[in-house]
């Protein structure tokens, strides 16, 4: 039988997806609202969300943290946490609040800076994780005084919902979850919970 090899040949451990690596008495994610109205579960499904993009980054260094997925990808674990930093902000500042404010990774000569500009330096680790907690911060306030009905627009200009927004909000992290998934297995072997 092979022996799964990681990225720089080295043996990695295998664990198998019934595997945890937290207790369900230490997941942040567990306890939360439950059999709450409609905007107590839209936030509380973001919420848990949001803390598993957390949870796939945590325990990583710098170098661990702009490591890339595989060639040609520019995708990495820091990359993604830019990436979201840039989403929260596009659609919460931008498109609902009506925030004249610029983007933080991403221009228009570089589409892809929340990708691209991603480097193995604690500063810049350091620097995403604050804007991200930044814009997060904002958005849970916006969504918790804002009517659901509320309508704002996407970046067509096209009108949406806060609520859509908020359904927008759960997959866009769960299918970048998905991505963490791979990446931090591809990282140091720790699979997904």
């Amino acid at each position: 039988m092979a022996v799964p090899r990681g990225r720089d040949n080295e043996a990695v451990t295998v664990q198998h997806r019934a595997d945890r690596f937290l207790e369900p008495q230490a997941d942040p994610r567990e306890g939360g609202t439950s059999l709450g109205d409609e905007r107590a579960t839209l936030l509380e499904f973001l919420r848990c969300q949001r803390l598993t993009l957390q949870l796939k980054c945590e325990g990583l260094d710098a170098d661990q943290m702009a490591r890339l997925s595989v060639e040609p990808s520019t995708m990495s674990l820091l990359g993604l946490v830019r990436h979201m930093a840039e989403v929260e902000r596009s659609w919460f500042r931008r498109g609902f609040a009506g925030q004249d404010v610029a983007r933080r990774y991403q221009s228009e000569t570089d589409p892809d800076g929340d990708f691209n500009g991603v480097a193995p330096d604690p500063e810049l680790v350091a620097e995403a994780w604050a804007a991200w907690g930044e814009e997060v911060a904002f958005a849970e306030e916006f969504a918790r005084d804002t009517d659901l009905d509320f309508i704002g627009h996407d970046s067509r200009s096209d009108p949406v919902s806060l609520r859509e927004l908020l359904v927008h909000m759960i997959e866009e992290y769960a299918r970048h979850n998905g991505h963490a998934d791979l990446l931090r297995e591809r990282i140091d072997g720790r699979v997904g919970q």
